[in-house]
């Protein structure tokens, strides 16, 4: 029989030896292990959820004395935070990808991955580095008294004696927030405006339309959905933080919830305080994926993967203002805290726990590491599944995997926490909380439901650029399973997994909200260490992890510039 002949949706391939049909033994066990694996991620997330089953008279009465004192600050708090940290980083995120998709001037390539640098940045050490130099005992005001006295000349204005205003505040958190997080909004934003906005802008000038049409026009409606996506992503990584809103004593929902579990002991709250929270962030990755889709129907690119057109050249005045714009978003994100930083490091530079440091550069990096290896493997085995099993509940086994980086951390420990409270109930010889406890394995368990679905993303990337008919040809030559990963998928998919296992490592190293509960004894990493020091005013000591921190979080920034470079 020809094969030219056939319908290719039609045609069956010959079994090959030794391997069962889609519906044998392996196959479902294969399934049966995938289920088994995603409802371990998706159990903090369950448990949350499970929470409100246990509702009774007794959770009444806390709800209602939480609605009467701290829920309304809560909300409000969360929802000021969002709406200042949402308006900064469209601005200055919007703004800046603007300037280096549409406009060429000065040292437009070198803003191209500088604007990335704040990605390096963990929130929390960029309030440690203006804390200690914007706070009244900092050098800054130490200076302007010395300078004007100790009123200042801002006495008139009411702010009694301080010369700036309080950087520990909502608007504070707003600015670190807004010039740490602005990166998601710029990579989005310029991403749609590379691809088709320098040549839809083109065609508008040549029909005559001025420059303010054609950004308002133009620019903005085909930025609009990756807009809307990097926001979405910014406010969930505001919503999930713990560090600054800890440090700066801002009561949000996640302060809100370690309070409501180490401080009244009341887990049951703790928990339907982070459904509240989870609801909250949900609404946030529907938006995101709504974009997402938005993005995909309104962008593409030209037959070379290349964007159409050039820039348009900014000379005098206007190209210095485009070099102003752009260098304020790196200094105020990274340069001035990394300099900020360094000044209490250099200070204290004699009296510098050098050898813990040592021991907890060890216990982030093997957390790390080891978290790194787990997640690769697991994202992995789902993708493919997911590619070699195509099936309705592979597919939402799959995507239900990838929600875990969407729930803060906070949710997570709240989650783990939960259901061994009431298996200690149940039975309390089980052990099962000392196991989850007092060793790592609660914590990696954490980890992977935070970052797996990053490793995932990378993996199923490295898949969507390889033709599915490799796996065809490895069929008919009897490759299958392990030995189809092994032979054909591993060394195409090499550089996604290194890029997966590196951005995993990197975000554990990070990862403060899980590793301050779940930790063990004596297992204290940079992140803990430096969040510590910083709370207790030792800010010279919290320096060096900071920095260790920041070094970290170049890695992925230069595997992201590296790949915009290739575009």
């Amino acid at each position: 029989m020809s094969l030219e002949n056939q319908n290719p949706s039609s045609f069956k391939w010959p079994p090959v030896a030794g391997v069962r049909g889609a519906r044998g033994l392996p196959s479902r066990l294969g399934r049966a292990v995938l289920v088994l694996l995603v409802a371990l991620l998706l159990l903090p997330v369950l448990a949350v959820v499970g929470s409100w089953l246990s509702w009774d008279a007794s959770a009444l009465s806390i709800w209602r004395e939480l609605a009467g004192t701290v829920l309304p600050g809560y909300v409000a708090t969360t929802l000021w935070l969002c709406l200042w940290v949402a308006l900064g980083t469209v601005l200055v995120g919007a703004g800046t990808a603007v300037l280096v998709g549409l406009f060429d001037f000065p040292g437009r390539r070198w803003f191209e991955w500088l604007l990335l640098l704040p990605l390096a940045m963990p929130a929390y050490v960029v309030a440690y580095g203006y804390t200690d130099f914007f706070q009244f005992s900092g050098p800054l005001q130490t200076g302007l008294r010395a300078a004007f006295g100790p009123q200042g000349w801002l006495w008139p204005l009411g702010l009694q004696g301080r010369l700036l205003p309080e950087i520990r505040s909502v608007g504070g958190a707003a600015w670190v927030f807004s010039f740490a997080l602005y990166p998601y909004v710029y990579l989005l934003v310029r991403t749609a405006l590379t691809e088709r906005g320098v040549h839809l802008m083109e065609a508008a000038r040549m029909l005559g339309a001025p420059m303010g049409r054609r950004l308002w026009s133009v620019a903005l409606p085909l930025t609009r959905p990756a807009m809307a996506a990097g926001l979405a992503l910014a406010l969930m990584e505001t919503l999930a933080d713990f560090g600054v809103s800890s440090y700066f004593g801002i009561q949000t929902f996640t302060t809100g919830i370690y309070k409501a579990w180490l401080s009244m002991d009341n887990r049951v709250a703790a928990a339907q305080l982070a459904t509240l929270l989870l609801a909250v962030v949900a609404l946030l990755l529907w938006l995101e994926s709504r974009a997402q889709a938005r993005m995909r129907f309104a962008t593409s690119r030209g037959a070379a993967g290349r964007p159409v057109g050039a820039p348009l050249q900014l000379r005098g005045r206007s190209a210095a203002l485009a070099v102003l714009a752009c260098s304020l978003p790196v200094l105020a994100g990274f340069v001035a805290p990394v300099l900020f930083m360094l000044r209490p490091l250099f200070s204290d530079w004699e009296t510098l726990p050098w050898s813990r440091f040592v021991q907890w550069t060890f216990n982030s990096v093997s957390l790390g590491a080891g978290t790194a290896l787990l997640a690769v493997a697991l994202a992995a085995a789902l993708a493919f599944a997911s590619r070699t099993q195509a099936s309705r509940l592979t597919r939402g086994v799959v995507q239900l995997a990838g929600l875990g980086y969407a729930v803060p951390g906070a949710v997570i420990v709240v989650g783990l926490l939960l259901p061994l409270g009431w298996l200690q109930a149940v039975a309390p010889a089980s052990g099962a909380g000392v196991w989850l406890t007092a060793t790592v394995a609660g914590l990696i368990w954490a980890y992977l439901v935070r970052f797996c679905a990053v490793a995932l993303q990378s993996v199923q990337s490295g898949y969507a650029r390889m033709p599915i008919t490799l796996d065809d040809s490895a069929r008919m030559l009897g490759r299958s399973g392990w030995t189809l990963w092994s032979a054909v998928h591993a060394p195409l998919l090499k550089r996604s997994l290194t890029a997966a296992g590196l951005l995993v490592f990197v975000d554990v190293m990070k990862e403060l909200p899980a590793t301050l509960v779940l930790r063990p004894f004596n297992t204290d990493t940079l992140a803990v260490v430096a969040y510590q020091m910083a709370r207790d005013e030792r800010l010279g000591e919290a320096a060096l992890p900071s920095l260790a921190l920041v070094l970290a979080g170049l890695i992925p920034v230069v595997l992201l510039s590296r790949t915009l470079r290739v575009r």
